[in-house]
């Protein structure tokens, strides 16, 4: 559905084109100091303001709607809203068409046509503007904790100015890789199985539009590697390791080691270059070319979003493991 986590909850809500979006938080401990001026730096990450990103400009101004008093949180659920202003509803027309990769088919079968399709809708990457708030919410939680996320290669290059170049003028769009690093985690955020820190992290990343696979620690290369290559082993009491091939986290359960991982995203789907695909209303094959604004590679504003769903998913685990020692 739309929520997420157990006491730290989240539910998001709106679509691209309506008439706002925003996301309704339960759960935040009453008594920390947030304001408006909180969100400003993880909000300008996401906008689109790098080389190869979409031309759609917003205010997003969060309006804290409740939840907040005096500038504390009071306990209650805190509910933070975005406009959206600048739409162009017009270019989400495809004569039949729907674009390869996307939601479109899906979300038409599933919602028997009543899906809001401009811009996307409820699948819109502009959803993410929702996760980058709560994730604002959630370092409240986290003082201690650092996360820092970054793209290391786009489409397989270290350059990525020349590549986005080069698809930018065929009309193509780029897939690309973020990296995540999380430190002074403490051992014992996860649960062995189905709770898993690995698996609920990956739960969270799927909700991030574009996000196929995730790699933890060298997690690749554990397919065709040997327990002697494999083993991290200790070099203090502290739990300590000399090689971090898991990732920070054994059994499910954080190690005390830096969490690594690694998001691979598509290629946007939407792109100008005309493509071959089959049409719906003339049940025959024809070619289809998307105008409108769209990024070349939308992966450079994931980030801060990649953080802030870590984020999320760790505020959870503290609150869990708070309520656990009560």
């Amino acid at each position: 559905m739309n929520s997420f986590g157990r006491i730290f909850r989240i539910s998001i809500y709106g679509e691209s084109h309506a008439g706002e979006l925003g996301v309704l938080i339960d759960g935040v401990p009453a008594g920390i100091l947030l304001s408006e001026k909180d969100f400003e730096l993880a909000i300008e990450r996401r906008k689109p303001n790098q080389v190869g990103s979409t031309s759609r400009k917003e205010d997003d101004i969060p309006l804290i709607k409740s939840g907040v008093f005096n500038s504390y949180t009071t306990g209650a659920p805190i509910l933070i809203s975005f406009e959206n202003k600048n739409i162009k509803s017009e270019d989400y027309n495809f004569n039949g068409f729907y674009r390869p990769g996307h939601s479109d088919f899906v979300a038409n079968k599933k919602y028997k046509s009543f899906n809001d399709f401009r811009g996307s809708g409820h699948f819109s990457g502009r959803m993410t503007l929702a996760l980058v708030a709560a994730g604002v919410v959630a370092n409240k939680i986290l003082p201690d904790i650092k996360i820092s996320a970054s793209v290391i290669s786009v489409a397989g290059s270290k350059d990525f100015q020349t590549k986005i170049d080069e698809a930018e003028q065929n009309g193509d769009s780029l897939g690309a890789v973020v990296e995540c690093r999380i430190n002074n985690l403490p051992v014992g955020y996860g649960e062995p199985f189905f709770d898993s820190l690995e698996s609920v992290l990956a739960h969270l990343i799927f909700s991030i539009p574009g996000a196929k696979a995730i790699e933890f620690g060298n997690g690749i290369f554990a397919g065709s590697a040997k327990g002697s290559e494999f083993n991290d082993v200790f070099i203090n009491e502290n739990g300590e390791t000399k090689t971090n091939n898991s990732g920070g986290i054994n059994a499910g359960i954080s190690n005390g080691n830096e969490i690594v991982f690694r998001v691979y995203f598509r290629p946007s789907a939407s792109i100008s270059k005309a493509q071959e695909t089959f049409n719906f209303e003339t049940k025959k094959m024809g070619e289809l070319k998307i105008q409108g604004r769209h990024d070349v590679c939308y992966a450079l504003r994931t980030p801060v979003i990649v953080e802030s769903v870590a984020a999320i998913v760790l505020a959870d685990f503290k609150l869990i493991l708070s309520s656990q020692k009560l």
